[in-house]
């Protein structure tokens, strides 16, 4: 009997009506655009290489191809062979945290890599257990029900990575209420949890969760993988080591406390991972030990999936749609050299793509290249590095941000700010904007250009306004600022004296004494005029003591890293 693996994908036949009214309304509007043109005649003469008849075969066929799209994702399957099985076992869901920090390297090669290695030979020792399994990091998600098809298992497993889950975390408790819903809720035992993770976020409501599933008779095992002290995460992208936001090294700790505590309240027993087969053979014998059921089922030994034959239908018909022309004259002409296009148009898409797949490949070698020199000083390797890379592809944001830093440390700051410009203009995500304005108001304020540094800081502070650096930065340049317009208005004055006492001197004597100003009596009090003098003062103090809180406390450097 013929079997949807996916039946949810069916959904997307729902669309046909809409495709088939929406293509209505198109026919509709060229009519009324037609009538609006004027003539009729004219309009047939203008359209009659068009045939209507072949634009509606063009439709259908695409209609068709979309229809039998959705049934190869709904995945039509033909059981072959079943047959009836007796077993003796229980119910085993398995738990795997698929977290980014399962990707620290304490345990080679990684975590996760060793978790699936423990859990495929798990799965091998039981092999008259149903098995399913639920995949956890921010969120729990169930990505196999329980099942005698162990094959099936094995195959999740090995699909299972952290671009499985979005949202990153290690909700336990989440995991384990998935595993409890998954379980047939009447049985009170014949029921058993396996909790793979490395328990890194303390989840405080697991405890609660697990002393409720071992009332309804759920036995909780837990194996803790990694190290208690720790080890450092890579970025995926640059391979290089993972900091958060303000710039410390990411370390992972396994937290063996919480899965200890998870295991106790669960009935079961805790194991700290050393060894595959060790940690597999103790999980077989804890599990062996619990009471087993006879259970009789329908076993499918094998699917055949007829997906792929709807998909190569789908193409041919897509390529026969591209084939029609919408022409009556030409049409023969198109299909008869079609082929020959379309078969060189995927060899050139083929070739491309391998060029871009290997491109992206060496820029990425470039740029650690150029980092691995920035770190040792050498800035000017460095340059040459970050420029390889920048000639091929301008639009790299990272390549144009490190290359502004090595600039600058080389002493070379009007290149500098224009690598920090086209990283600003290539940049996608407004923190990355907001550092490369950063760097370039800092290498303008260092260069006395004030006006430009502080539309920086001011662009920097509009994307990221909680940079407390930046706003420093721009407090410091503005007092800077003003003190230079104070200094220039001074050199002005001087000037303006220097000429009036020149004037004075080209004079007659007797000119210069009429023209000696009359000294006017005070009109303040000597009382008052000493509380004057005293507040003024006191502003000179206060303006000192600010500029020097302001030079203590900013940041004048490039040092932000992508």
């Amino acid at each position: 009997m013929y079997r949807f693996q996916h039946i949810e994908y069916l959904w997307a036949l729902v669309l046909i009506p809409v495709l088939v009214g929406l293509y209505f309304l198109l026919l509709n509007w060229k009519k009324k655009t037609a009538r609006k043109i004027g003539d009729e005649r004219l309009v047939k003469e203008i359209t009659k290489h068009h045939s209507p008849a072949r634009f509606n075969l063009k439709f259908l066929l695409l209609l068709v191809a979309f229809a039998l799209g959705a049934v190869a994702l709904a995945n039509i399957r033909l059981p072959e062979g079943s047959r009836q099985v007796s077993r003796n076992g229980i119910d085993v869901m398995i738990a795997l945290d698929v977290s980014r920090s399962m990707l620290a390297r304490d345990v080679k090669p990684d975590r996760l890599e060793r978790a699936k290695l423990l859990l495929n030979k798990l799965v091998d020792k039981l092999s008259n257990d149903r098995i399913g399994i639920v995949i956890f990091a921010g969120k729990a998600y169930l990505q196999m029900p329980l099942t005698g098809d162990h094959g099936a298992a094995k195959m999740y497993l090995s699909a299972a990575t952290p671009d499985a889950v979005p949202t990153q975390g290690t909700v336990v408790s989440e995991a384990l209420k998935m595993c409890y819903s998954a379980f047939n809720a009447k049985e009170k035992k014949y029921k058993a949890v396996v909790l793979i993770s490395d328990g890194e976020d303390h989840d405080e409501g697991a405890l609660t969760i697990a002393g409720k599933m071992a009332d309804e008779g759920i036995v909780i095992n837990t194996v803790g993988i990694g190290s208690p002290d720790g080890s450092t995460l890579f970025d995926e992208v640059t391979g290089e080591v993972k900091k958060d936001n303000e710039g410390n090294v990411v370390i992972s700790k396994l937290n063996e406390k919480e899965l200890m505590g998870i295991a106790e309240k669960g009935n079961g027993i805790y194991q700290l991972y050393s060894n595959t087969d060790e940690v597999a053979n103790n999980l077989t014998a804890q599990l062996g030990s619990m009471d087993q059921r006879t259970v009789t089922e329908d076993s499918l030994v094998n699917y055949r999936n007829l997906f792929p034959y709807f998909l190569m239908v789908v193409l041919l018909l897509l390529v026969v749609e591209i084939l029609v022309s919408e022409r009556r004259r030409i049409a023969r002409k198109v299909a008869a050299v079609a082929p020959k296009e379309i078969f060189s148009a995927g060899l050139l898409f083929f070739f491309l793509m391998l060029s871009f797949t290997s491109q992206a490949q060496e820029n990425k070698e470039e740029i650690k290249k150029g980092n691995d020199a920035y770190e040792k000083k050498e800035y000017g390797n460095a340059i040459t590095a970050y420029k390889k890379v920048t000639d091929k592809a301008p639009s790299s944001t990272t390549a144009q941000y490190n290359l502004g830093n090595a600039l600058y440390r080389d002493s070379k700051t009007d290149e500098s700010v224009a690598a920090y410009d086209a990283a600003v203009k290539n940049a996608a995500r407004p923190a990355d904007k907001a550092k490369a304005y950063y760097n370039k108001g800092v290498v303008l304020q260092n260069n006395k250009k004030l006006p430009e540094c502080i539309e920086a800081y001011k662009n920097a502070l509009k994307l990221t306004p909680q940079d407390e650096d930046a706003r420093q930065n721009l407090q410091k340049a503005l007092v800077q600022q003003q003190q230079q317009q104070q200094k220039k208005e001074k050199k002005e004055d001087k000037k303006d004296q220097q000429k009036k006492g020149q004037q004075k001197k080209d004079q007659p004597k007797d000119q210069q004494q009429n023209q000696q100003p009359k000294p006017q009596p005070s009109k303040l009090s000597k009382q008052d005029a000493e509380e004057k003098l005293k507040a003024l003062l006191q502003q000179e103090k206060n303006l000192h003591d600010k500029m020097q809180k302001i030079n203590a406390g900013s940041v004048a450097r490039p040092e932000k890293d992508w």
